[in-house]
């Protein structure tokens, strides 16, 4: 018996070896700061994320990317990487290593977005971040350096038709016309191996594998098994393995599954905002949201990195259609909060840039350099920056989950169309209204009795609440009323500081 019982235990491990975020204790969900530089990252920790409960960071890829002056520095031109040199417009390898050091010492854990399957396209201009040259028309890229042996050869576009039944190509051949790196040759392993222990050794806790379809499962589970361990040095326990989140879009039929890629990681599961947003615009009722989960055809819980938008369906990337974005605030806002109310899935949030037109890249002075977001007087962000994760609506409901912690969902409620209402366990209530008409009902919210603030409304302020107070009686019962016209659709209590009285 004892050699199956260790053959299991190492099956098990092996499985959920790049599952595990790290986050420190007591926090939870992610938050993308799209195109941040490093030192307002690090003051983003220490002022606000840290103190909120914030579990983690995606930053946007660190390594050299080429330069597009042509194109007025599209936010796309980070998905050209010229090198593995540690130098971007967010700021260099020494301003990396210092924004993760801060980060880690308050609490937030730092996701990289890995850009590991191509290198760039062929345009006119040739110069990087960190001053890097390319000979486009040979393969040639000194500064890492590849050659031509390096891609995969000769050279094929991928082909609309080909996601549907041709894996091969969606592997091998060059998405929009980017050189197609080989990660089955020794020496592309290296490279970025190489890369990503560098960036282990400063203090990641793991990566977002951009174009994760376009790769071959089993070369990268090759490449991650190279990878380190955490470093323990950032408050990591010993022989932590980073964590690991694979772009496969996957709305199902297509040649390549979000399935191949679960056994070396999580997977970012499209279908949670799609059918989110679909439910909350109204074109399926919210009282389906019941059996919220892998029932819809979602991944398993633990595989499965989840979300409303990200930097691509967000500008009409990507898929899904009909995203719900900041530019829907009311129901966008309804959409985050039961993401994050619900205990499906490792959720993510985006934080963006204001934008009209889909290629426009980060808010930049005359000389491409990105202008920090300003702070308002009310906590959120000028400058062009919408900051999402400093609404109260959503940092409110990032502390609603930490509390709510490892319970399930219980009590359900519904009334047979677009209200729904649940308990977290004993530790957490909220309800949501989507009805032309108000919700106004007594409801077991399984909470102590007592006085609590909703958190959605307003915040606690010393022993008030700048919005709703909610009176649960002795056997956990409260009326619950959220007008079908109020500026939110959503009230949330909690057995946390930030909400009991």
């Amino acid at each position: 018996m004892r050699p199956a019982i260790v053959l299991v235990v190492c099956l098990v491990a092996a499985v959920s070896a790049y599952k595990n975020p790290y986050y420190a204790s007591g926090r939870s969900v992610n938050v993308h700061l799209f195109e941040w530089k490093w030192d307002d990252i690090a003051d983003e920790c220490e002022r606000f994320l840290g103190p909120r409960g914030f579990g983690g960071i995606q930053i946007s890829p660190p390594n050299e990317n080429l330069i597009l002056w042509a194109y007025n520095r599209p936010w796309w031109e980070r998905y050209q990487p010229m090198s593995y040199k540690l130098v971007t417009r967010s700021g260099d390898e020494q301003q990396l290593a210092n924004m993760l050091r801060r980060c880690n010492n308050a609490g937030v854990r730092i996701y990289v977005d890995a850009v590991i399957n191509h290198m760039t396209g062929a345009p006119a201009e040739n110069v990087g971040t960190a001053g890097s040259t390319a000979v486009f028309n040979q393969w040639y890229y000194p500064a890492v350096p590849y050659t031509q042996a390096d891609f995969n050869w000769p050279p094929c576009g991928i082909d609309g038709i080909d996601y549907a039944n041709n894996a091969w190509r969606v592997r091998n051949c060059e998405l929009v016309g980017l050189k197609d790196l080989d990660q089955s040759i020794e020496h592309v392993r290296d490279r970025i191996v190489n890369f990503m222990n560098e960036l282990i050794d400063l203090g990641v806790a793991g990566f977002r594998i951009d174009a994760a379809k376009h790769m071959w499962p089993e070369d990268l589970r090759i490449i991650f098994d190279r990878l380190h361990n955490l470093n323990t040095d950032h408050g990591f326990p010993a022989n932590a393995r980073p964590y690991i989140y694979h772009e496969v879009i996957d709305y199902g039929g297509e040649a390549v599954s979000r399935d191949e890629y679960t056994p070396i990681g999580a997977v970012t599961e499209f279908k949670v905002g799609t059918e989110l947003s679909n439910a909350f615009r109204g074109n399926n009722q919210l009282r389906w949201l019941v059996n919220w989960g892998p029932a819809w055809g979602l991944l398993a819980h633990g595989d499965a990195l989840t979300f409303i938008d990200n930097h691509d369906n967000e500008r009409g990337h990507g898929g899904g259609g009909g995203m719900l974005t900041y530019k829907d605030p009311k129901l966008y806002k309804g959409a985050i909060a039961f993401l994050l109310a619900h205990p499906y899935g490792e959720p993510q949030i985006m934080s963006s840039f204001d934008f009209w037109d889909s290629e426009v890249g980060p808010p930049m002075n005359n000389q491409g350099e990105i202008i920090s977001p300003s702070i308002n007087s009310d906590g959120t962000c000028g400058n062009g920056w919408v900051c999402q994760h400093r609404w109260r609506q959503i940092y409110a409901m990032v502390a609603f989950r930490n509390v709510a912690a490892n319970t399930g969902v219980n009590d359900w409620w519904d009334n047979g169309s677009n209200q729904i209402a649940f308990c977290r366990g004993g530790n957490a209530f909220i309800a949501i209204n989507n009805d032309y008409w108000d919700l106004n009902q007594n409801l077991q919210t399984c909470l102590p009795a007592g006085n609590y603030c909703d958190v959605i409304s307003g915040n606690k302020v010393g022993n008030s609440c700048e919005g709703k107070t909610v009176y649960v009686g002795n056997d956990g019962r409260a009326n619950i009323y959220i007008g079908a016209n109020e500026y939110d659709l959503t009230l949330a209590i909690h057995v946390g500081p930030e909400s009991r009285l």
